[in-house]
Parts: C-alpha cells; sequence; structure tokens
C-alpha cells in the first residue's frame, strides 16, 4: 500500500510541477531506461579516433549518382540504345527486359587538383573535391524508400532498431552534458519517420531529438524547454522538489535502477533550459558567415539555417547530426520518375549550403574532426522511365564523404561503365556503417546491447571497415 501511495503521489507532482520541460522529461520514461549512473558521460572509444562526431547531409528520395558526381562517357555515347536490365523491383526481380539508356541531362566537368568529375548541378560542391572522399560503389538493402531509407538509418528494412545516431550515443556518450547527444533538423515523418532517429530498445536517452519539421528549418527549436509562467527562482524550487521525491524513492528501491535513469533525464532537460535556446539561434550569426550558407537567398534559405545549426551544433559538442533534405509527400524530392530536369531545382536548393558548411567547418578547424556525410537511401537507374526519369537504382551509386580524417581529392570504387551496378570495391550500407563507427574510434562488433535474449549491434552479422578511404 506504501508503494502504491508513493507511485501516486509521484505522478501528482509530475503533474503539477512540471517545470516547462514536460515531454523532454517525460520522453526519458518510456521505455527501456538507463541504469547508469550517468549514462552519457564520455565513453574511450576502442581505437584512436579520427573524427569526434559525424554531420549526416540526407538527401531524400535517391539523387542521381550519374547526374552528380559519377560521370559515364559511354552512357552519353550510348544514349537512346536499348540494352537488357535485370530488374530489382518485386514484380520484375531477376528478369530481364529492354531498357532506353538516357545520357546526363547535365554537362561534366573535372575540377581541383584531384581532376574529379562533377556535374553542373553542384557548382559549389564542386570547389571542394579536394577535400572529398567520393564513394562510386555503394549498393543496399531495400529498392522502394521506405525500407531503404529505414536500412540507411537503421541498418534493418522493415524492423525496429535503433537508428545510428543512437548506436554512437551509446558507444561514445555526449561531448557536452547540457544538450542532447544526438540531434536530427527538420526530419521527414514518412518513410520511417520517427524510426529514422529512434532508440528502438536502446535506452531512451539515446533517443534523437528532432527539431524543426521538414521544409522549416525555420521552426527548428526544441519544444516545450521553458514555462513563461514560472520565473527561474519558481522554476528551480518546483525541480528541486521533484528530484528530491525521485531521490527518496529510488532510495526506497535500491535494486530499481530506471528512477536513477529518470533522475538524469530529467537533470538533462533542466541543463537544457540553459543552453538549448540559444543553440538554435542564429541571430548573432555574420551576415558574411549566413551569406556562404545561402541563407536570405529564396532557393537556399530554409536549408542553408539547417546546414549552419549543424555548424553550431558541432561546435557545442552534439555527437551525432541528422541534416534533412525532405518533405513529407509521397514522392521525396530527389525522387524524379518521370522529371529528371527536377534534379536542377534541388541541387540549386542544397549545393551553395552544403558548400558553406564544408568551407565553414574547414575554416573553423572543426572538418578535422568531424566526419560529414552526404548521401541518399540509394541511386537512379542509367535508363529512362516514363520517357523522362529514372527509376530507383540500390544496386550502385554513389555518397561523399568529407573531414574525419577520410582521404582528400579521392574516389573509391566504382559502378560499370553505364553506371548501373556497383562492379569494383564495392561497398555495402552496413560496410559503410561499420566504417563510420570505426572513423569514430568504435569497433562495430563490439558495439553491441542484449535485448530479447540475444545481442544487437548497428551492423548486424555483417560490415566491413573500408581502412583504404582513410589518409
Amino acid at each position: 500500500m506504501e508503494a502504491i501511495e508513493n507511485a501516486l503521489s509521484r505522478r501528482d507532482a509530475l503533474k503539477s510541477a512540471a517545470c516547462g520541460f514536460g515531454s523532454l522529461a517525460l520522453a526519458g520514461m518510456s521505455g527501456h531506461l538507463a541504469a547508469a549512473s550517468n549514462p552519457l558521460a564520455p565513453v574511450i572509444p576502442h581505437h584512436l579516433q579520427r573524427a569526434k562526431r559525424v554531420i549526416f547531409i540526407f538527401m531524400a528520395g535517391g539523387p542521381s549518382h550519374v547526374d552528380t558526381f559519377d560521370h559515364k562517357a559511354v552512357l552519353s555515347k550510348a544514349d537512346g540504345k536499348d540494352i537488357d536490365f535485370v530488374g530489382v523491383r518485386t514484380n520484375t526481380f531477376g528478369k530481364k527486359s529492354k531498357r532506353r539508356l538516357m545520357k546526363s541531362l547535365w554537362d561534366f566537368k573535372p575540377h581541383g587538383e584531384c581532376g574529379h568529375q562533377v556535374s553542373s548541378l553542384f557548382p559549389n560542391i564542386a570547389k571542394h573535391v579536394d577535400d572529398i572522399t567520393f564513394i562510386h560503389s555503394m549498393h543496399t538493402e531495400g529498392v522502394a524508400h521506405g525500407p531503404s531509407t529505414l536500412f540507411l538509418h537503421t541498418g534493418a528494412t522493415n524492423l525496429v532498431r535503433p537508428s545510428m545516431g543512437s548506436w554512437i550515443s551509446y558507444g561514445l556518450g555526449t561531448e557536452n552534458e547540457n544538450l542532447p547527444a544526438f540531434i536530427t533538423i527538420s526530419p521527414s515523418a514518412s518513410k520511417g519517420g520517427p524510426r529514422n532517429y529512434g532508440n528502438a530498445f536502446l535506452p531512451s536517452l539515446h533517443q534523437g531529438t528532432a527539431i524543426g519539421r521538414a521544409g522549416n528549418a525555420t521552426g527548428a527549436q526544441i519544444k516545450n524547454i521553458e514555462n513563461a509562467m514560472l520565473n527561474d527562482a519558481q522554476r528551480r524550487a518546483r525541480f528541486d522538489f521533484l528530484q528530491n521525491l525521485n531521490a527518496d524513492q529510488a532510495n526506497r528501491a535500491p535494486v530499481d535502477n530506471r528512477l536513477e535513469a529518470t533522475i538524469k533525464t530529467y537533470e538533462l532537460a533542466w541543463r537544457m533550459q540553459m543552453e538549448a535556446p540559444e543553440l538554435t539561434d542564429i541571430s548573432k550569426e555574420t551576415e558574411t558567415t549566413k551569406k556562404i550558407y545561402g541563407i536570405g537567398e529564396k532557393k537556399t534559405d530554409d536549408f542553408g539555417k539547417q546546414c549552419l545549426l549543424a555548424r553550431r551544433m558541432v561546435e557545442r559538442g552534439v555527437r551525432y547530426i541528422g541534416v534533412n533534405y525532405s518533405d513529407e509527400s509521397n514522392t521525396p524530392r530527389w525522387d524524379q520518375h518521370s522529371n529528371m530536369p527536377k534534379h536542377a531545382d534541388h541541387a540549386k536548393a542544397t549545393d551553395k549550403p552544403v558548400a558553406g558548411l564544408l568551407q565553414d567547418l574547414k575554416a573553423r578547424g572543426l572538418l578535422e574532426d568531424t566526419l560529414v556525410w552526404w548521401g541518399g537511401e540509394f541511386g537512379r537507374t542509367p535508363f529512362t522511365q516514363n520517357n523522362n526519369g529514372r527509376d530507383h537504382n540500390p544496386r550502385g551509386f554513389t555518397v561523399f564523404l568529407a573531414g574525419g580524417g577520410v582521404k582528400k581529392g579521392f574516389s573509391y570504387g566504382a559502378t560499370d561503365e553505364i553506371g548501373s551496378i556497383a562492379v569494383e570495391n564495392r561497398v555495402h550500407m552496413r560496410d559503410l556503417h561499420a566504417t563510420i563507427l570505426h572513423a569514430l574510434g568504435l569497433n562495430h562488433e563490439k558495439v553491441t546491447y542484449r535485448y530479447a535474449g540475444r545481442p544487437y549491434r548497428l551492423t548486424d552479422l555483417g560490415g566491413i571497415v573500408i581502412h583504404d578511404l582513410f589518409a
């Protein structure tokens, strides 16, 4: 009876003592709560770190590699030719059918000292090729957006598994005890939605904190961070009262570590009140800085703000940052099945902000230990669809990395001569996950969590570190 009364009194206190961080704190009480006294404390990595943090720039919908960074001269020469193509979708899997090749709609030119070919879609990113490693031999699981996007973020096509950012938070902890280790900016609610930044069965403190909605970086704020109805002293008093109740209850039930985790969650939420509002306030950034991101320009303003926020988070020790070029439509932004010229609009919106982020990070000395990862859930086919589009292609596509100890001005792997399938130094998405964890000083086979009777990891039973990517 005493335990029931204690539980009821605490529940009432939770309701009445809402200190302005209610949703943040309550999130920490759900699911599997952390048992350690400080579950977000920095963790010593398995080996030497090349990178301390990651910025993942997600291009939702699958940008076409043969129209962006994977130049195929043969494809241009064979434009309009019909070839046998083996299908990858459910109704065509393994079957051959005639498909008509289509050359890139944009010209390619060599850039930088490395001479890497970049299409005219990305004139600004092209200026940074000497700081970039291009992986041209990616392949992945799933052919539809939902499963492939989930696999990109979690290593599973349809199961509820922890996202990559959650695994990194769990494996390394945070560099700033006043902020979440994992933040995703303006994520989409579709194609996996919250599962793309979810903690699944990992302790809830490793859940990604989502700020803003897809396509609205202006509204990217951490919600419910303060209570306007109470002054600082009143919030402090209520917070202390609540924490004392939690501590008293924890002392009565020392074998139950869930209350200790709840206490730590509330403490994080309280500390966030001090630092989080400043984190997302870009008003004090110089006009020169805003300009390099394209902020204030119609086409680039929204994504430019996302990229600038990512740099601010890097400066403040956020461990994993997701930057999402996505929307809420059934057809994600880069998904051009019948209108490839639309790629030009998406390139215009993202080229300058991404280049600005690389420039800014480098100028501030942050690129050396920050790994920037750009890519989509898959690529697109070299043949036409609906006369003027391209279909999904999970069998061969391009992503790029910059900073974090990777080689500069380097290309790894290759698709075949028309860009249809990865054929040289093939890199599976699990290999990329393993390699990114390696850059962070983590052995992907040792970052595990026991759940439902067996250990789990991001790379499941696969994953090979691509050591050749590192300088």
